[in-house]
């Protein structure tokens, strides 16, 4: 049996942070605990190559039929091996509204106020462009500017601003408002994951033991306090002790999964799966939330947008060639190039809709392939009303989750998407992008709310940002305070997008980085 001071399950964007920050001084053991692989390899580090990611690097998770979108199955791709989604995402650097972290902050997550959090961020980032006064410029999380941006990226900012609204060159300031190119976690043109930052650099060192292929199937408690991880590698049944703290970091699906497992979460759903209840604790699993995400698809007559035909096929073998030659050219785009936030209604205390334009068709997350050659328009709900939960389908930890994120239950939540869907047809509909002669792949009466909404229950799914399911606060029903420590047990901390009180009105990998910075800072002043 082997013995550490600290264990961290899960090698995402959070747990990656969290066990970087706790190794790299050497003074504390610390075991890392991989369910996936190394994610080593050619496919995940090539940014254009992320629709063809391998299937190991992703769980590829589905929900159970939502109700809200008419019935459909969802789909919920999740990074599996280290980097986590962080090694399967498109990359983009966000972290969301100053209102946001004060928000956490009313609501009980005392010291997570975006004054509170702005240091982490900071600290993390390593941006291309320099430090300022919000930006850092010597983190291990790599920040740079897209250096081959579509030209159809770029006409729908200017499109954007043909209607007057705000542009911004810079996302990650207080406010998020504006339309602009992204900037991309991306090193000398290849994939900058969490892993890449914080784990690959300590490989090797002595005082950190990085495991792959580990399922974690228990958390081990004592007499109220974590002292291990019981984990199937290989087919063996191991344990593995942790004298310090167990950091919990699976993520908004699998952190709840494991509590309840181990016996944390509400008990009578435990007592079903044969669970051994440990701490009843309702809120572990629910208060699930996601951004939920409608796809314009246009067809264009440009080849130049991504897309199926000879000049594309051609086009894109030279980019494949070019990259692995020089790190360079097309093939280093995020897909999500450019986009903007944007305030539904003037009384929204932050934009409430966000937007990412893909220089191709996608249909289905891409899984659907189309002949020729177009665009599409992503447009999602930033703090949806609607709450769902993630609850246990088997007491085996290699069983996935039962998801289910309650699409659009609430009516507020349809009104921002069908006012975010009618401002893309309206961009797309002045010149510049208009030139590229886009034509609706799914022709509806924009005006027609009737119409308009049951073509968005027909196609709406996820934009990959769930979180919520570990909830932070200060009251009694809380899973974690907020130094992240688990109530009702001790030694045990979360690390991951789960404990987030609310969404942020963003994608949720730089926040998610920031939360296993401030993890690692918390386990240690509890060490110390």
């Amino acid at each position: 049996m082997d013995q550490f001071d600290v264990i961290v399950i899960g090698g995402g964007s959070g747990g990656s942070a969290a066990a970087g920050r706790l190794a790299e001084d050497g003074r504390r053991r610390v075991c890392l605990i991989e369910a996936g692989g190394s994610n080593d390899n050619f496919r995940v580090k090539t940014p254009g190559f992320m629709p063809f990611i391998p299937d190991a690097s992703n769980y590829r998770y589905e929900t159970v039929p939502q109700k809200g979108l008419n019935g459909r199955v969802g789909y919920q791709p999740r990074g599996r091996g280290l980097g986590g989604s962080s090694a399967i995402n498109a990359m983009i650097y966000i972290r969301g509204h100053q209102y946001d972290y004060d928000h956490w902050a009313e609501l009980g997550a005392h010291g997570w106020s975006y004054a509170d959090v702005l240091p982490y961020f900071k600290r993390s980032e390593g941006n291309e462009r320099g430090g300022n006064e919000w930006h850092g410029a010597d983190g291990p999380l790599n920040v740079m500017d897209q250096r081959w941006p579509n030209a159809g990226s770029r006409a729908f900012v200017e499109a954007a601003a043909q209607l007057q609204l705000q542009l911004t060159d810079d996302f990650n300031k207080p406010d998020n408002s504006g339309f602009g190119l992204f900037q991309v976690t991306q090193k000398a043109g290849e994939r900058w994951s969490a892993a890449r930052a914080y784990v690959e650099p300590l490989r090797g060192k002595g005082n950190f033991d990085i495991r792959t292929d580990a399922l974690v199937e228990k958390i081990i408690i004592e007499n109220g306090r974590a002292v291990g991880v019981q984990i199937r590698r290989g087919g063996q049944q191991e344990q593995v002790r942790a004298s310090g703290a167990v950091v919990l970091a699976a993520g908004a699906f699998n952190s709840p999964q494991i509590l309840m497992l181990s016996g944390i979460g509400p008990a009578e759903h435990l007592a079903q799966h044969g669970v051994s209840v440990q701490v009843d604790r309702a809120a572990v699993g629910s208060d699930l939330q996601d951004h939920i995400d409608y796809v314009s698809s246009y067809e264009s007559p440009w080849n130049g947008f991504f897309g199926s035909s000879l000049a594309g096929t051609l086009r894109m073998a030279g980019a494949v060639l070019q990259h692995r030659l020089k790190r360079t050219g097309i093939m280093t785009t995020p897909f999500a190039e450019s986009g903007g936030f944007w305030k539904s209604h003037a009384d929204a205390p932050a934009p409430d809709v966000q937007f990412h334009f893909v220089p191709a068709m996608l249909e289905d997350h891409g899984r659907t392939k189309l002949k020729g050659h177009g665009f599409s328009v992503h447009a999602c709900v930033l703090r949806p009303e609607s709450r769902g939960t993630v609850r246990l389908a088997s007491a085996d930890a290699a069983v996935a989750p039962l998801i289910d994120p309650n699409f659009l239950d609430d009516d507020r939540d349809m009104a921002v998407l069908r006012a975010g869907v009618r401002l893309i047809e309206r961009i797309r509909a002045v010149s510049p992008l208009a030139d590229f002669a886009g034509v609706d792949r799914h022709v509806v009466d924009y005006d027609n709310d009737a119409a308009l909404d049951a073509m968005i229950r027909d196609r709406a799914d996820t934009v990959y940002h769930p979180v919520g399911t570990c909830r932070m606060g200060s009251d009694a029903d809380a899973v974690v305070d907020p130094t992240l420590k688990v109530n009702g047990v001790d030694g045990l901390w979360v690390a991951d997008a789960s404990i987030m009180p609310r969404l942020v009105s963003g994608n949720t990998n730089a926040p998610s980085i920031m939360i296993g910075e401030r993890a690692a800072d918390f386990v240690k002043a509890a060490l110390a």
